[in-house]
């Protein structure tokens, strides 16, 4: 069933306080699902509720369970349970939006990765709702932590992803150890066999609404697909990157293995990338977010456990680096993007029999994925000439061009045309903007061999480094501090990885570093004055090339 004209919110039966705080949240008509779900709810009818992620669940079940609240009561009376920490984070925050107009009310998130005895303390303090993961939810139980026994209601939220996650014995202990006389509103976006046997087992004969949709990805999406070789795949992401203009961008893997890896790839390459998966700390996982969400790290690596939960607006493409086994986390992961009527694009990398899956993909979302042209590496160093070309077009309108006249003077005097000195400028800073390309295997699985350009570049760094050595080093110039990093050349540490490593670590501005010289055994980095013993701290238990290295300022001076 399908609702094109939604009933406002003051029909709905909903108490006076929700329908303030919802009126200050914005919420005008309820979405199609809320309009469904709210009144067999507040009736305390079993539900199950099926729609798409995105649609509004929360609210349609988050205003019937704040309507069944007693606040003067300090006992749990409602559970939810969701699959992962983001997402119970996300409808805990929600709960609290909805009911801030009821005087007391406690809502307690309990998850895997967070302080365990700040969780305890929160819960004996009293919750009238807990939010959270079954895993974490079985802990408290069996540590005796929660007391259940007098729970009006249990939501289960993305039931189809729990029970995908194996928490299917974990789910039933927990419902088993609810009270009978409850009221439980099931939530997913598929019906499994798996959900009708929970269901079946654990509900009481629930109503059940559905949204159906004709098309399960977002029409401003633009999806494409790339034939490549998995070893190839940095490589190829490279340069999509390169070519497009995306500022924010979610690569997803299927392993952490693969993440680790693809993280370390881009690094090396020169790009603000961190990643996200299953073994990451709570805090760190925070930390991680909240870089991303200020755009101080460009590209967040990460399996699917970031693929629901996740709330970012403003992402701007999504990368299936590994083709995911199943259609509906492909759905789960470009509904990242194309966000709120936004454009956004979806590329994914697929090879040999995984255009099989491909094409299942296809078949269960009713759109065509079109194919793709690797671009070369010409086309790639063409656009960053480019954009080089209008980054000094700018810069002289803007009236900016006269910084080094007396420099260019001085040139002028020895006889060099204007056009040649201009030339041999950009020449430099593209030079310094380059990023190695690599050869895309297609027809074998070999080694690759050093070739050339790379081989060429190694020996330049290599063969120039005793000689800077030996040369006086000139002062740092004015306004920053010389950094004396204990990791170099010999570790096979190179310049971007560096630079990489303490933008993603210090968290200053961009554009902030200025020169990195690398010896065979040290690192120097010249860094401002105001940011530099904040760079001593993000980076001081960092490691590069999997060893840690000893930061200080550098004593020696020139």
């Amino acid at each position: 069933m399908v609702l094109m004209n939604t009933p406002p919110f003051s029909e709905l039966g909903l108490r006076p306080e929700l329908l303030s705080a919802l009126e200050d949240l914005g919420f005008e008509r309820p979405s199609p699902i809320q309009a469904l779900a709210i009144p067999p709810a507040l009736e305390g009818r079993d539900l199950v509720g099926l729609s798409a992620t995105g649609s509004g669940k929360t609210a349609a079940f988050g205003l019937p369970l704040l309507e069944r609240i007693d606040t003067l009561s300090h006992e749990t009376q409602a559970l939810i349970l969701c699959p992962t920490r983001e997402l119970a984070m996300q409808v805990c925050e929600e709960i609290h939006r909805m009911g801030a107009k009821l005087s007391g009310l406690r809502a307690v998130p309990v998850y895997g990765g967070a302080p365990y005895e700040r969780q305890v303390r929160q819960l004996r303090r009293g919750a009238h709702i807990v939010v959270g993961t079954p895993g974490r939810i079985m802990d408290h139980m069996d540590r005796r932590n929660i007391d259940f026994s007098k729970v009006r209601l249990a939501v289960l939220d993305e039931a189809d992803r729990m029970l995908d996650m194996g928490f299917v014995e974990d789910m039933e202990a927990i419902l088993g150890a609810l009270p009978a006389a409850r009221q439980t509103l099931f939530f997913s976006a598929t019906m499994q066999r798996t959900v009708e046997r929970l269901i079946d087992q654990f509900g009481r004969h629930p109503e059940k609404v559905e949204v159906k949709q004709k098309a399960k990805t977002v029409a401003t999406v633009d999806q494409c697909y790339y034939e490549v070789r998995g070893r190839s795949k940095v490589e190829v992401l490279s340069r999509l990157l390169d070519m497009g203009s995306a500022r924010l961008g979610i690569v997803f893997c299927n392993t952490k293995r693969a993440v680790d890896e693809c993280v370390e790839a881009l690094l090396a390459r020169g790009y603000a990338a961190d990643r996200l998966h299953g073994d990451i700390t709570q805090a760190m996982r925070e930390r991680v977010l909240k870089r991303f969400r200020e755009g101080t790290v460009e590209l967040l690596v990460a399996t699917d456990v970031a693929a629901r939960g996740l709330d970012v607006e403003e992402i701007d493409v999504v990368f299936n680096y590994d083709l995911p086994q199943d259609p509906e986390d492909y759905v789960h992961r470009i509904g990242r993007t194309g966000r709120a009527g936004r454009s956004g694009s979806a590329v994914s990398f697929v090879f040999g029999r995984e255009v099989y899956r491909l094409q299942s993909i296809q078949k269960y979302t009713r759109q065509q994925i079109r194919r793709g042209k690797i671009p070369s590496q010409e086309e790639v160093e063409g656009k960053r000439v480019d954009r080089l070309f209008e980054t000094v077009r700018e810069r002289l309108e803007a009236g900016n061009g006269n910084e080094y006249a007396e420099q260019v003077d001085r040139l002028l005097d020895q006889g060099h045309p204007a056009t040649d000195i201009a030339g041999a400028v950009l020449g430099l800073l593209h030079e310094i903007d380059v990023r190695e390309g690599e050869e895309i295997i297609e027809d074998r699985e070999d080694e690759r061999p050093e070739r050339g350009p790379r081989r060429e570049r190694r020996e330049r760094e290599g063969g120039a480094g005793k000689k800077f050595e030996r040369a006086p080093l000139e002062a740092a110039p004015q306004g920053m501090a010389r950094l004396f990093l204990a990791i170099g050349r010999q570790s096979g540490v190179q310049a971007r990885e560096i630079i990489g490593m303490i933008y993603r670590e210090s968290q200053i501005p961009d554009g902030s570093l200025g020169k990195v010289t690398i010896f065979p055994r040290h690192t120097l980095v010249d860094v401002p004055k105001e940011h530099a013993d904040r760079v001593l701290s993000g980076i001081r238990d960092s490691r590069l090339k999997g060893r840690g290295f000893r930061s200080d300022y550098d004593r020696r001076g020139a």
